[in-house]
């Protein structure tokens, strides 16, 4: 191997140890390493719904009645779009008294019941109906929605081939510029990161933004963003 592909070889085990997270095969001779990333968009296969419900009254008996009648308006929200209120998976429930902090002895004005609910979907026609049904629910604080990717083995699998074949096409391009050619695959390596799905609020009650409810869906005749899988590999070929 000339001092050119010699050079070329530890720039690139330079970068591979930096960015990979793997431990890697020490190079031997007649051999090359590379590092590369790959990723894959997939479309989503579930709609991850989720509606917080917060009632506040003057004492922990009244509160609870409110947040017990927003739920049960769910429910039949649940089942008027064909779903089992069951498939609702509850994530907090808490009392908290509200206290009057101008007061100096922070006396109690109230309570507070709150509970989170999440709903995941396969079905995305009926995200606009359960949207606009449980908007104007009493107590209904927030609702958020986002999509996500359940089935994802097929995707990271895709985004690493993505990389494999990218990390080929530069140890293959090294070896060629050395005057020498690219052999078997001797060693990989791969590190699949999967996406981070953050809930963010995405419609309020409408008596509480002062608005009409919209005849139309927010998320109406929209396509879903895709979720993006990201991989890396490390790589060594043996060189002829």
């Amino acid at each position: 191997m000339d001092a050119f592909l010699r050079s070329l070889v530890v720039v690139l085990l330079t970068l591979s140890w930096a960015q990979a997270q793997t431990p890697t095969p020490v190079v031997q001779a007649n051999t090359i390493f590379a590092g590369a990333d790959g990723k894959f968009e997939a479309a989503p296969d579930t709609a991850v719904l989720r509606l917080d419900i917060a009632a506040q009254q003057d004492t922990s008996p009244a509160a609870y009645q409110h947040a017990a009648a927003a739920a049960e308006r769910v429910r039949q929200v649940m089942k008027s779009n064909g779903l089992d209120p069951k498939a609702l998976q509850v994530g907090f429930y808490s009392v908290q008294p509200m206290y009057d902090w101008k007061n100096p002895k922070h006396k109690v004005v109230g309570y507070r019941v709150s509970t989170s609910l999440t709903l995941k979907l396969r079905d995305f026609s009926k995200i606009g109906g359960i949207i606009e049904q449980t908007a104007d629910i009493d107590d209904m604080q927030n609702q958020s929605l986002n999509y996500t990717l359940e089935d994802m083995d097929p995707a990271k699998s895709k985004a690493a081939e993505d990389a494999l074949r990218k990390a080929r096409n530069q140890a293959s391009a090294v070896a060629s510029a050395g005057g020498r050619t690219l052999g078997e695959l001797l060693y990989a390596s791969v590190d699949v990161t999967q996406p981070i799905i953050y809930a963010q609020p995405m419609v309020q009650r409408a008596a509480m933004a002062g608005v009409a409810a919209a005849p139309v869906a927010p998320t109406a005749e929209f396509t879903p963003q895709a979720v993006t899988i990201n991989a890396h590999v490390n790589a060594m070929f043996a060189l002829r």
